[in-house]
């Protein structure tokens, strides 16, 4: 029986250095797994970083490589505006100052030609009004409006009269206004003077001396009551400035170029005072 004891003693004791013995396995197959999982894990965070490390310095190597382009450009790019500023600000300097120069060289020209023109005008206005003196001086003759004016004592026909004006360098006049009428009316005491209008030419179409035709803008023929003017037909192509027949009427009259009356010549002073003045 003792013996019985004992080796169900002896038996337990084994199964239980037993039991211990495979949590002591246990434990070091644990720790064994966390060595070479922390040997493991150890290396690869060894071997890692040194990878990141170098990608990391070439990578900060081309950031400061094209960090340092920038800079460059921008040095290049401000250079370039400096220059480019210099040069256009010199340019406009330079045209600013010929355009000054142009302006002062014109300004002096115009002051230049206003005293020309002063001296000009003053010019003329002596030479004319010698002009002036000098033809006033002439035996009846009349100045107005540029213009002188010879009234005949004797009577002679249209062609004869007209011939006459022309000696004096003259010719018969010509009735260009409403105001020129009147002056000859006052001059003639109405009665009537040879004037330089005909239509011998061509019957109907009345033109002055000069060639000019009669399109004057006022009334020329005399007009009112048993008078309308010309009414002479083909037998009637010269005019006389007025009749004493009508002393109310204003106007013109056509009657016989072979008729006598006295005549009126006109000399203008302006193609002279051109000639003196060029």
């Amino acid at each position: 029986m003792s013996n019985d004891i004992y080796d169900n003693d002896f038996g337990t004791e084994n199964e239980g250095m037993k039991g211990e013995r495979i949590e002591m396995m246990v434990d070091i197959y644990e720790s064994a797994d966390q060595v070479r999982d922390y040997d493991f894990k150890t290396e690869t965070n060894t071997h890692k970083p040194l990878q990141r490390t170098g990608s990391d310095s070439v990578k900060s190597r081309s950031s400061r490589a094209a960090v340092v382009c920038l800079v460059l450009l921008c040095v290049l790019l401000l250079t370039a505006v400096i220059v480019l500023c210099v040069h256009i600000y010199t340019n406009l300097t330079v045209q600013r100052n010929e355009l000054e120069i142009k302006i002062t060289n014109l300004t002096v020209q115009k002051k230049e030609l206003e005293i020309k023109n002063t001296n000009l005008t003053e010019e003329r206005k002596t030479k004319r009004e010698q002009l002036i003196n000098q033809l006033s001086n002439l035996d009846e003759w009349i100045y107005y409006q540029f213009s002188f004016y010879y009234k005949s004592n004797e009577k002679k026909n249209w062609t004869e009269s007209r011939r006459d004006c022309l000696k004096k360098g003259a010719d018969l006049i010509i009735i260009n206004n409403r105001t020129e009428q009147d002056f000859v009316m006052n001059i003639t005491n109405r009665t009537e003077f040879w004037i330089g209008a005909t239509d011998t030419d061509v019957e109907g179409s009345w033109k002055w001396v000069d060639g000019s035709n009669m399109t004057s803008g006022f009334r020329f023929w005399a007009t009112g009551g048993e008078v309308n003017e010309p009414g002479g037909g083909k037998e009637e192509n010269c005019a006389v400035s007025h009749s004493i027949q009508w002393p109310n009427i204003k106007g013109c009259h056509d009657v016989k170029c072979n008729d006598a009356y006295h005549w009126i010549c006109e000399k203008s002073i302006i193609p002279l005072i051109q000639r003196e003045t060029s």
